[in-house]
């Protein structure tokens, strides 16, 4: 993809589409976030999802994307799954788990895509850190995410903190621009240099999306052709948010 060629401002009006559509994501994720428990399985939170989905007039974009097609609504990844997990109905969470749950909704014709990760009751100090930092991590992304900057900027605010506090930023994936469809550009990758990249303008609107790793930042893909993992076993986390550029402060959409 030629990444600069695939922007597309938003209109204020689609930006208020956009917004609902967060919303209902915000919903499906806050819903799923509440049967984090023991022995639920992950074919579980996704059917919970689709109904959620459904309730409020949307659908998934991940259902039937990519080759071979996606089969589910929601991708949940845990421990050393970074992301594009598949839910099934065999695996079941169990205590000390962390998970990412990664939502993607179509609202009439817009798309709204965020993530958390998330503990399964009681967690190690380890995973506690990880899931502080790569939490931060997105905000510290947003907070640059401002007209006049550049994608850079924001790449390496997200680097910069996760590194500081002996973590790890995946290279592979990437946050991405998101609208009608749901990669556009600009890319947005999670390292970066200050002061490089693409401009930033209002009517962006970017999925940034930290993924931060243990041990080391090489990641590989299972035998299913969707699941990533961390290439050492180590513990992994995810966040992401929708947000659009204006011309003042940064709006996220994917919130309640």
């Amino acid at each position: 993809m030629d990444w600069a060629r695939q922007i597309n401002l938003k209109t204020p009006a689609e930006i208020a589409i956009m917004r609902e559509a967060g919303r209902i994501n915000a919903l499906v994720l806050a819903t799923v976030r509440e049967m984090l428990q023991p022995g639920v399985s992950t074919a579980d939170l996704d059917a919970a999802a689709e109904d959620v989905l459904k309730k409020h007039g949307a659908v998934s974009p991940f259902k039937g994307y990519g080759y071979p097609p996606f089969p589910n609504s929601i991708t949940v990844s845990i421990n050393e799954e970074l992301v594009h997990g598949i839910p099934s109905a065999s695996r079941k969470l169990k205590e000390g788990d962390i998970v990412s749950i990664d939502c993607g909704t179509v609202f009439e014709g817009y798309v709204a895509d965020s993530a958390f990760t998330a503990g399964v009751g009681e967690i190690s100090p380890k995973a506690r850190k990880l899931l502080e930092v790569t939490e931060q991590a997105l905000y510290e992304g947003i907070a640059r995410m401002r007209s006049g900057n550049r994608t850079g900027d924001v790449s390496a605010a997200i680097q910069q903190y996760v590194e500081s506090h002996g973590f790890h930023v995946v290279r592979e994936y990437t946050g991405h621009g998101v609208g009608r469809q749901m990669h556009e550009g600009p890319q947005v990758p999670n390292y970066g240099k200050p002061g490089t990249g693409l401009p930033l303008r209002p009517g962006m609107v970017i999925a940034l999306e930290p993924m931060v790793l243990v041990g080391t930042h090489k990641t590989k893909v299972l035998k299913d052709k969707w699941t990533v993992v961390s290439a050492d076993g180590s513990l992994t986390a995810h966040f992401e948010h929708s947000v659009a550029v204006t011309e003042g402060d940064p709006l996220i959409l994917t919130v309640l």
